[in-house]
């Protein structure tokens, strides 16, 4: 004969898979060097996040279902004749605005390459002090430069951003002037390699195959110690600049990598971000407990 509690025990399964949580949504920034060297990259980084919010929205982030759930893009220069941060959008410089990836493409437009004192530190820290996170957004940070640091802002110091990141859950990209490679010594470079050791190679015909043990084996200055290791301590990736500046298909196999990472990353740091309804759960757990109680 069944319990009393049998119907009520297996309607509880039913009704927690018809609850889903929201795919979530993503605040991403990009925090670019402005010296004179860096006009492609302001070229690609457009290209660069319509891609990613066309992956995005195909993963279900920021697919704007209900007219909320959109994703927001934050543009900070650094490095520029004026040396300070800036922040910059749709509307100009000067302008610490969140947008959509359309207006995002707008206010590149506004970057300058006139500088030469490059201090990326500083120009995360902007960010964290001029833009507000959303609470139950997942925070990415693209950095892109093709120097090392110069301490323009002796305040901001490797601790101080992983703090500022990991703080609230973020994660830092970089692309930066470095060599990685699979196995340490082996050729060719890699496009990029996460904190897991994961490495990006193209494949000659614009797209990429991943590697394992890979790392990053030179960079200009200090860049991998400030730059290349505060990504991979946030759980983040590092980038080879100049695999982009390559062009042809390893440039293709470049954005190709780049994007698709940042979708998964993202899509992680959502499922982290995002919590699970829980309130069916809780009562069915109670509802078996209620039933271990009967049964003793």
């Amino acid at each position: 004969m069944k319990s009393k509690f049998y119907g009520l025990i297996a309607a509880v399964p039913m009704a927690l898979a018809s609850v889903t949580a929201s795919a979530g949504i993503a605040d991403v920034v990009v925090v670019v060097d402005e010296s004179g060297s860096m006009g492609g990259e302001h070229a690609w980084i457009d290209d660069a996040i319509a891609d990613l919010e066309a992956g995005l929205k195909a993963a279900g982030i920021g697919d704007d279902s209900d007219g909320n759930d959109f994703n927001r893009y934050a543009l900070v220069g650094y490095g520029s004749r004026g040396v300070d941060p800036v922040g910059i959008s749709n509307s100009g410089r000067n302008n610490d605005t969140w947008m959509s990836s359309s207006d995002f493409a707008t206010a590149t437009g506004s970057l300058l390459t006139n500088g030469g004192t490059e201090d990326g530190y500083d120009g995360i820290d902007y960010f964290f002090d001029k833009y507000t996170k959303r609470g139950d957004a997942a925070l990415n940070v693209i950095l892109v430069t093709d120097e090392d640091r110069d301490v323009y802002n002796s305040n901001a110091t490797y601790n101080s951003i992983l703090s500022a990141i990991t703080g609230v859950g973020g994660l830092l990209n970089v692309v930066v002037n470095t060599t990685l490679r699979e196995d340490n010594t082996t050729f060719p470079n890699l496009l990029g390699v996460d904190s897991d050791g994961n490495g990006y190679k193209a494949d000659g015909s614009g797209g990429y195959d991943t590697v394992a043990n890979a790392s990053a084996v030179f960079g200009s200055g200090t860049t991998i110690a400030d730059y290349v290791n505060l990504a991979f301590a946030t759980g983040g990736a590092a980038w080879d600049l100049n695999q982009l500046r390559a062009g042809g298909n390893t440039a293709l196999s470049f954005s190709e990598a780049f994007v698709d990472i940042k979708v998964s990353e993202i899509e992680e740091q959502v499922d982290e971000t995002v919590p699970v309804p829980a309130p069916l759960a809780l009562i069915g757990l109670g509802l078996l407990a209620m039933v271990a109680r009967k049964r003793s």
